[in-house]
């Protein structure tokens, strides 16, 4: 079998997503594995530039997964003959002006969400990178997760039969730092820094309502700091300026209406950190991140509100596992998959800039009907 390499620079793979899910989950995955195959017999091999500020952090990774190529010199990095694609897990902030070195470099472009801090900025780089001929890529994960594609095959039989309305809450309580260390960095909650729920989590709930359920036409959010002093890896008290939890209605193509609460506020009672609940005419179901649950028409119970009387009935036992029916592998690692086979051979690859800017659109006109309090159209983004 032939090995085709493909040099990848991984900026930001000191930060958190860029170690854990882009390095050791996805890309050091795939080369246990072998590499990509390709349908003609080749196999795509990542060869791997670790990229970061830190040159003490670079070393430690680079010599806890035997790799060797690592530099904190971006620009040299991008000028190297045997690099193809730059991938980018910086914070958003330092994101739009290295992908711009990275397009006039002429490397084809992979990078995390959000692809700039608005919709201007992202449409920018998507018209620059097409002028360029690059071919390119936003991380739209949750796509691929389990939960999620048991929910689209549901969709694609017909089973809902009218998809009415999908509610979904994510969330997790995120310390503050003080008694206990916060699982987030500090730069989630400062706006200056590119903080806040919003421009996290909106890009992700565009592409997840479009790709399942219809194009988002019209958003309405509230949004909240409901945590207005927190502390910094260092032990130093800082106020919270970026918004911690949105709480959005999103009307959809096709009539059906979305309600999505985002909090890093919230205690988790419920069987995942994010759950999706769909109604439809024949049909609902409730998908996390791997399980999804399911009430057919047929078989659906008929409770009586009588709230003199204690509930006797186990409403979640009522519900029908959906069987995973194949093997799911990691999320992120099944877009990389897809990604360098893009690159490759030029296997279609939806989730382009174009992709990444819609999301940045659904985040800043989010923030403007939250700033405002009123509902906000969508308007149709183009090259």
């Amino acid at each position: 079998m032939t090995r085709r390499s493909i040099g990848i620079i991984v900026n930001g793979v000191t930060g958190r997503m860029g170690y854990r899910q882009h390095l050791v989950r996805s890309l050091l995955a795939i080369r246990s594995a072998g590499g990509v195959p390709l349908a003609d017999g080749t196999t795509v091999w990542p060869h791997l530039v670790l990229v970061g500020r830190s040159e003490a952090k670079l070393r430690e990774i680079a010599e806890r997964h035997g790799l060797d190529d690592w530099t904190t010199d971006l620009t040299a990095a991008l000028a190297r003959d045997d690099v193809q694609i730059y991938f980018d897990a910086q914070v958003t902030q330092q994101r739009e002006k290295a992908i711009r070195w990275a397009i006039e470099a002429g490397k084809h472009i992979y990078t995390e969400k959000p692809l700039a801090e608005d919709t201007a900025a992202a449409l920018d780089l998507a018209r620059a990178a097409r002028s360029a001929g690059v071919r390119t890529g936003v991380v739209q994960d949750k796509l691929f997760l389990p939960g999620l594609r048991k929910l689209k095959r549901l969709l694609d039989g017909g089973f809902f039969g009218q998809v009415l309305s999908v509610r979904g809450e994510f969330g997790y309580w995120v310390f503050e730092g003080d008694w206990q260390p916060a699982q987030r960095p500090s730069w989630n909650y400062r706006s200056a820094d590119g903080g806040g729920i919003v421009v996290d989590m909106f890009p992700h709930w565009h592409y997840v309502l479009a790709e399942l359920f219809g194009e988002v036409r019209a958003v309405s959010a509230t949004i909240a700091t409901h945590i207005p002093r927190r502390v910094d890896e260092a032990g130093r008290p800082y106020e919270a300026t970026a918004d911690d939890a949105a709480y959005g209605i999103f009307e959809l193509a096709g009539g059906v209406i979305a309600q999505l609460n985002s909090s890093w506020c919230v205690r988790v009672y419920r069987d995942e950190l994010v759950e999706f609940q769909v109604d439809g005419t024949e049909g609902s179901a409730v998908a996390g991140l791997r399980r999804c649950r399911v009430q057919h028409r047929a078989v659906t119970p008929k409770p009586v509100w009588n709230p003199d009387l204690p509930a006797t009935e186990d409403f979640r036992s009522q519900w029908t596992e959906v069987p995973d029916n194949e093997d799911f592998d990691n999320g992120f690692k099944v877009q990389w998959e897809a990604f360098l086979r893009h690159v490759a051979t030029g296997e279609p690859f939806p989730w382009d800039f174009l992709a990444g800017a819609r999301g940045v659109q659904l985040a800043e006109l989010g923030l403007l009907s939250a700033r405002e309090g009123r509902r906000v159209e969508v308007p149709e983004l183009a090259l």
